[in-house]
């Protein structure tokens, strides 16, 4: 018998939710576990608030939250990814000439793993280890495109989720849903003077070898540098680079 047995039932509640397809009820899971329901219960409710597991109340069930998907990820997305990600992005950025990043979502917000600044051109805010809000960036955007309806109002329950910089950007949960939307049919993000006025961003994310968002890679450039018909043509190159970071993640 374990020493913590509050401890072990919390690992194989989340083993066993990250062995499943989907959400499934608590009942469930205290079946297959061969636990109390009202153990089951609590633990859920506990890493709930942590954000390692996600309730559907509608459904009445539970799945794995954004920080077990963070957990689960940390190795790829840390140094490693930087490792992978700092020459794909040196090569974009001395194509284009301008400057970019990799980030990574960690909750709510976009974490910078490695930024590269083209010559003569001015300091940014996405230093390396800067937080910022995911709906306002085009990292950010990028990613949450790639989540599943449910994962993403889970991150957006309400108004007070969304943070504000410059007073654009979606303020609720429609608004978001329709940046979203915009991103997936596009194939790639933007943002315009919503983290930095007079300053744009392109971006797409990059895959894990079980299709999961691992990173976002961007390219940000002063608003008048580049043509808004010429955004196309800019996202296509920075997919080209995702697309890289990618098979270079999965060891193709």
């Amino acid at each position: 018998m374990s020493k913590v047995p509050a401890a072990e039932n919390t690992l194989r509640i989340l083993e066993y939710l990250s062995a499943q397809r989907g959400p499934v009820p608590a009942a469930t899971v205290a079946t297959a576990l061969g636990l109390p329901r009202s153990t089951v219960y609590h633990l859920l409710t506990v890493l709930g608030d942590h954000g390692f597991v996600l309730h559907f109340p509608e459904a009445k069930r539970y799945g794995l939250g954004v920080a077990a998907y963070e957990l689960s990820s940390a190795f790829s997305r840390q140094e490693p990814l930087s490792r992978l990600g700092r020459p794909i992005l040196a090569s974009l950025v001395d194509g284009i000439g301008e400057s970019g990043h990799v980030a990574v979502l960690h909750g709510r917000d976009v974490v910078y793993i490695v930024e590269e600044r083209a010559p003569r051109r001015p300091r940014l805010v996405t230093d390396v280890g800067v937080r910022l809000p995911s709906h306002l960036t085009a990292s950010g955007r990028a990613l949450l495109a790639t989540l599943p309806a449910g994962q993403l109002r889970a991150l957006y329950p309400d108004a007070a989720a969304f943070e504000d910089r410059t007073g654009a950007g979606p303020h609720t949960y429609g608004e978001l849903k329709r940046v979203v939307a915009e991103v997936r049919e596009r194939g790639y993000a933007t943002e315009d003077g919503e983290v930095t006025p007079g300053f744009a961003s392109v971006a797409v994310p990059v895959r894990d070898h079980a299709g999961w968002p691992a990173a976002g890679i961007a390219v940000t450039f002063p608003r008048e540098n580049i043509a808004r018909n010429q955004w196309d043509a800019l996202a296509s190159r920075v997919a080209d680079a995702a697309a890289e970071l990618s098979r270079r993640i999965r060891g193709s």
